[in-house]
């Protein structure tokens, strides 16, 4: 095998999983839904108003799309009216890393351009 073709593999290799991670947490919605049921679950309207900005519809979707990936899990009370609630499933605590990291990226980021060292 070429030197080129070992550097291909090996890119490969680096891409495929950050490309599976991305198609799971992709769009501006999921890491602040997560975010905001790291603070313990929560009903639909209580994480509407934590991520401001996201329509109900948005929402909805974006759960769906969660729970189907293992990220979040969604519960429903037998009461009157029905209560559901969503919260974080141990695979989503998988991602508190990778949050924290672009946490501080992101506070390292705006400090360089509100600076005006760019």
């Amino acid at each position: 095998m070429e030197t080129t073709d070992l550097k291909h593999a090996e890119c490969i290799s680096i891409l495929r999983p950050i490309r599976d991670a991305l198609d799971v947490l992709n769009g501006k919605w999921k890491l602040p839904i997560i975010v905001a049921l790291t603070f313990g679950e929560k009903r639909f309207g209580e994480i509407s108003k934590e991520v401001h900005g996201i329509t109900d519809r948005m929402l909805a979707k974006e759960l769906r799309d969660m729970e189907v990936n293992g990220l979040v899990k969604r519960k429903v009370y037998d009461t009157y009216p029905v209560k559901v609630t969503y919260m974080l499933t141990p695979h989503s605590e998988t991602l508190n890393g990778v949050i924290e990291s672009l946490r501080s990226w992101g506070e390292l980021h705006r400090k360089k351009i509100l600076s005006g060292d760019v």
